[in-house]
């Protein structure tokens, strides 16, 4: 498995995926395989890329705590106030999450409140742990744009077909 997307390539502008964004995602989703199981949370992979496409962050669930998001382990890399945030993307391989037991701050407000200003996302959240989250809806209402390639969905389900 290949963890590095081609050289280059800018994520795409407004909501039009382009080839990188594709790319950026398809590695959001092999993240996820790395994440170590668990029958009470999603198996999540994130990459956080600059506007010139340089790799900024990423991370995945659990990586470091078992309660990690993927979009909260790659956001951490990075010191605040990160002036290239406010041009980057995130990639994450399920759509942020609106709310979690497991911290005060779920995933959409962190990405809120770091200053991005699009998502990309594989596969929308199901009601499995948190009936009613809806991460696109309190992103967008951040005036964050949200971007769903659901062809890449299949591929974040796959890490966590034990829970769906």
């Amino acid at each position: 498995m290949s963890l590095t997307p081609s050289p280059g390539g800018a994520p795409g502008a407004g909501h039009a995926p382009s080839t990188a964004d594709r790319e950026w995602l398809a590695l959001a989703c092999e993240l996820a395989r790395l994440c170590p199981p668990s029958a009470t949370a999603f198996s999540v992979g994130a990459v956080v890329v600059a506007a010139d496409g340089a790799e900024l962050a990423r991370g995945y669930s659990r990586e470091g705590d078992p309660h990690d998001h993927a979009e909260e382990a790659a956001l951490v890399k990075l010191p605040a106030g990160d002036a290239r945030l406010a041009t980057a993307t995130v990639y994450s391989s399920l759509e942020p999450c609106a709310r979690r037991a497991s911290r005060p701050r779920p995933c959409a407000q962190l990405i809120r409140d770091a200053g991005v200003r699009r998502v990309v996302t594989a596969w929308r959240e199901p009601d499995t742990f948190v009936p009613g989250a809806d991460g696109t809806e309190l992103l967008e209402g951040a005036g964050v744009t949200v971007v769903e390639l659901p062809e890449y969905a299949e591929a974040a389900r796959l890490p966590n077909r034990h829970l769906v």
